[in-house]
């Protein structure tokens, strides 16, 4: 008689733990599940936060084969790297969980299937090759009046980009142009000065290098500085778009391939230069050819664009010289959108859906609704369009504002409480306890301000996701285990202290408020 086959499946912080084993004992799959779960706690402990985010929180566990651990990830890049660095971290974690683990198989998920996967015992060379699937447009996407929509690879390229691609840049959407791009209030000052550098002549210093544009997810950072790489090609200069993960596979292939002078060289003799969502940039050797490249083309007079989703000095996985360099130039934040700017986005994607569905009405009750209720970014308003329109040709009854709260009842967030920073944290104690922020960084053991310091390392602890040595760092280079006795202390004389306890509420609130 067959037994049922096992499928688990468990949800955890660090991202899905998936394990399917083929196995006619539930008890070795839950075993082997709870190994995982350890491994992942293990890695994490080991590489830090942001490490392990980038490189393993899509890492997943299909099953354990006789002495072979079958992992699997998203993409080919994520595959390459983890077989090249990771390795044998991985098998000596899993081997202390699981003994009889003696290598690793690491495949591809694709379409909800594997690649085959090819047995590892110790570091392999990378394989440098890009996956043919291009994801298919939305049916509901719009021509080249939207705005917000990031979808770089299904879009046509022309012979303008193909040198750009030669050079190992990533490709660009034809739709992300400045005149698709909406402006606002929170956007009207990135946008003024990435009109400014992509129209600059090619002959002229550059005024603002480089040109740094921070904003949270879906608020158009990405549709900007495309839009710059568009305009700057189209009067003539060498530009090449890279997204940081594309930044990284090219350093590394060079590398592979012994082709590492030609990479840098390409990269020195372009115009332009935009990167796009640089935090994801690790590893010291790629981030110390980052900062040469950035050094070479500013001194050289040539223009530089990033993009992140936070200001250079919380980008605590950059090395500092990188953070410093990125800070010496224009930093730009693109702030959350105002209701008026959410009511023209709508309003832009409504007269896209009618194209092809003329019957399309929005009452002005209804875009009045939705801009009030979706405050997050431009990618939920889509959404929001889409449930609309949904509802609209699905249902055929008309769209009122009872039915449209239903329809986008899923995309309506509470607020999310307000990130806090840890200069924010040591300016407030330092005020609040009349010291200078410079003599909680500094070395002083005076009473006056140790006091001060430790509650600033607390704060820092207990209300940022920042770690422990990342913390030290911030308050002036100090150790781990200096933070984690600040934290420790606080914590024990808030429990005795009252009026202590009192203080730091008081400060906790003012800096969520």
């Amino acid at each position: 008689m067959l037994k049922p086959r096992l499928d688990t499946t468990l949800i955890q912080a660090q991202g899905v733990v998936r394990f399917t084993p083929n196995t006619s004992s539930a008890q070795n799959s839950t075993s082997h599940t709870e190994a995982w779960q350890r491994t992942c706690r293990r890695l994490r402990a080991e590489v830090g936060e942001d490490v392990f985010n980038s490189w393993f929180g899509r890492l997943e566990l299909d099953e354990v084969t006789e002495d072979t651990a079958r992992l699997s990830v998203p993409t080919k890049f994520l595959k390459s790297w983890i077989q090249s660095h990771y390795t044998d971290r991985i098998i000596a974690a899993l081997a202390s969980e699981i003994p009889v683990i003696a290598s690793l198989a690491i495949s591809v998920r694709s379409s909800g299937r594997s690649v085959a996967a090819r047995p590892v015992e110790a570091p392999v060379p990378l394989r440098f090759e890009e996956s043919s699937a291009r994801p298919s447009p939305s049916p509901f996407a719009a021509p080249a009046t939207l705005s917000f929509r990031r979808d770089n690879d299904s879009a046509p390229r022309d012979a303008k980009h193909l040198d750009a691609e030669a050079l190992g840049g990533s490709p660009l959407d034809r739709r992300l142009t400045f005149s698709s791009f909406l402006v606002g209030r929170s956007n009207q000052l990135a946008h003024a000065a990435a009109q400014r550098v992509a129209q600059a002549p090619a002959s002229e210093v550059p005024l603002y290098n480089p040109l740094y544009i921070h904003a949270s997810v879906g608020l158009g950072k990405t549709h900007l500085i495309q839009a710059i790489a568009h305009c700057a090609s189209d009067t003539g200069r060498r530009v090449i778009y890279l997204t940081a993960e594309k930044f990284m596979y090219g350093f590394v292939s060079a590398l592979k391939a012994q082709t590492a002078i030609a990479f840098k060289e390409k990269l020195r003799a372009i115009d332009v230069l935009v990167i796009d969502d640089v935090q994801f940039l690790q590893g010291k050797s790629i981030q110390q050819e980052f900062c040469h490249t950035l050094n070479a083309l500013i001194d050289a007079g040539r223009q530089i664009i990033i993009a992140s989703d936070r200001p250079p000095s919380d980008l605590e996985s950059l090395d500092e010289r990188v953070r410093s360099r990125l800070a010496g130039g224009l930093c730009v934040e693109m702030g959350a959108l105002d209701e008026a700017l959410r009511v023209k986005i709508l309003e832009t994607r409504i007269a896209a859906a009618r194209i092809s569905q003329p019957t399309f009405e929005v009452p002005p009750a209804v875009v009045s609704l939705v801009a009030m209720s979706i405050q997050t970014n431009g990618r939920d308003l889509d959404g929001a369009v889409n449930r609309l329109l949904a509802h609209v040709t699905l249902t055929g009854a008309p769209l009122t504002v009872e039915t449209a709260e239903i329809a986008i009842r899923d995309l309506v967030r509470t607020r999310e409480p307000k990130r806090v920073k840890i200069e924010d944290i040591q300016k407030l104690v330092a005020t609040h306890f009349n010291v200078s922020r410079a003599d909680i960084l500094s070395s002083r053991r005076t009473a006056t301000v140790v006091r001060p310091r430790q509650i600033a390392m607390y704060l820092a602890k207990v209300l940022t996701l920042r770690s422990l040595p990342e913390i030290g760092r911030r308050f002036g280079g100090r150790d781990h285990t200096t933070v984690l006795h600040a934290v420790r202390k606080i914590e024990g004389l808030s429990n005795k202290d009252g009026q202590l306890s009192e203080e730091l509420e008081l400060l906790k609130r003012m800096l969520m408020d």
